[in-house]
């Protein structure tokens, strides 16, 4: 019998048990749908968690001031630490070898209020510089400028959910609101960051969609501190030209300001880079853990399949024994039995890969999960859905091409 002869008899002998052959692939479907379902679940988490550091910058150091009760901060101040300040900016600037550049940055959460609605706001000084070390992307109108720095004007850039808060469906450009006491003309508005930084240590507990950006120089004039202890800077956040050197940087870095700063333990370093490397470690992890869960679904389908042919390979003895006694080759019965499972597993592994990219995308439009279709998750699941049904499809083969013809043709 020919491969053909054989994928047509196999063809021909599903096709006469439909329901059966369908409730048989039932396995391979799900287990193969699963596989990339879990994965693109599993790759769009890892392309939000690494878009968070795409936003703090790859190439760039943060250093942030601690954040101390009063009286910790008086015990910081009586040893002469006076926090984080323009003077280590520059002292930064000077020292440290490969800097493209230092963006100081002070904050304080103040009311911000427009008319009749009102929403609380993390209000940050910056530098006009900011914008080359920092991936601030602007929905409309321009960001802080150095004639807004120098001139001292009060201007301020809204985050996208202060925005939509305050202004709904209104146009904010050239409007004013007002943060504490103050009042701010709108000079533009950023895109929606994806970055969530309750998982980024000393950056915890702010979403800089929130955020209000206003000149350095003005906040420094018009916004008084509200503890006279408190460091003049809040954040510095150094770019690097290349993220090869970012670990040797952060430890000049240490060193400069734990000289500058007394030995006081009154400020943290953070590099996006190593946290992202680790993030993409753990993701990797993740989505083995995930693709092997979802792969024990599609085991439990091949074992389906061993027990359906071994069931068919009694049923159809007799059948075995009339084409074994009129010239029937081993290979033969083998060749068939094979392509049948064969046949049950492409079949169900195509049938599982529309299921897993309409459960993929419908899983990303119906929830806030985000979900990413790859090619690769595609091919490992169906490439496993075959390897499956081949694998447990041989055993019955085998017992079906050991059957004696003549015992065979008695069967009944």
């Amino acid at each position: 019998m020919q491969i053909e002869e054989s994928i047509r008899v196999a063809i021909y002998g599903l096709r006469d048990h439909k329901f059966r052959s369908f409730l048989t692939m039932l396995g391979i479907i799900f287990g193969t749908a699963s596989v990339i379902t879990m994965i693109s679940i599993g790759e769009g988490a890892k392309k939000q968690a690494m878009a968070k550091y795409q936003d703090l910058g790859v190439s760039n150091i943060i250093i942030r001031d601690k954040d101390f009760t009063d009286t910790e901060l008086e015990q910081v101040r009586i040893k002469f630490s006076p926090g984080l300040s323009l003077d280590d900016t520059k002292a930064i600037n000077d020292i440290v070898p490969g800097i493209v550049g230092v963006a100081p940055q002070s904050e304080i959460k103040l009311d911000a209020m427009f008319e009749d609605r009102s929403s609380k706001a993390n209000v940050i000084g910056v530098t006009p510089g900011i914008t080359n070390i920092l991936n601030y992307r602007l929905e409309s109108g321009v960001f802080i400028d150095s004639a807004h720095y120098d001139k001292q004007l009060k201007v301020c850039v809204l985050g996208s959910n202060i925005a939509r808060e305050l202004f709904r469906y209104e146009d904010p450009l050239g409007k004013n609101i007002k943060l504490g006491e103050q009042w701010y003309e709108v000079v533009g508005v950023l895109k929606t960051k994806s970055l969530y930084t309750e998982t980024i240590g000393e950056l915890a507990a702010r979403d800089l969609n929130n955020d209000v950006y206003i000149p350095l120089s003005t906040f420094g004039k018009r916004i008084p501190k509200a503890n006279v202890l408190y460091s003049e800077l809040k954040q510095l956040t150094v770019k690097l030209g290349s993220s090869g050197q970012l670990i040797q940087s952060s430890e000049i870095i240490k060193s400069i300001l734990a000289r500058r700063h007394f030995n006081n333990n009154d400020f943290s370093i953070i590099i996006p880079y190593a946290l992202m490397e680790q993030e993409k470690k753990e993701s990797r992890i993740y989505n083995l853990l995930l693709a092997s869960i979802a792969a024990i679904s599609l085991i439990v389908g091949g074992i389906g399949i061993m027990n359906i042919m071994l069931a068919s390979v009694m049923e159809r003895t007799r059948e075995i024994g009339i084409r074994r006694a009129i010239g029937g080759r081993r290979s033969d019965i083998m060749g068939q039995f094979v392509s049948e499972a064969m046949a049950m597993s492409i079949t169900g592994g195509l049938t599982g890969v529309f299921l897993g990219i309409i459960l993929s995308v419908g899983i990303g439009f119906l929830t806030e999960i985000r979900t990413t279709i790859t090619l690769y998750s595609i091919l490992i699941a169906f490439g496993f859905s075959v390897l499956v049904g081949i694998t447990f499809g041989y055993l019955p083969a085998k017992r079906a091409a050991d059957l004696k013809p003549i015992e065979s043709i008695r069967h009944e």
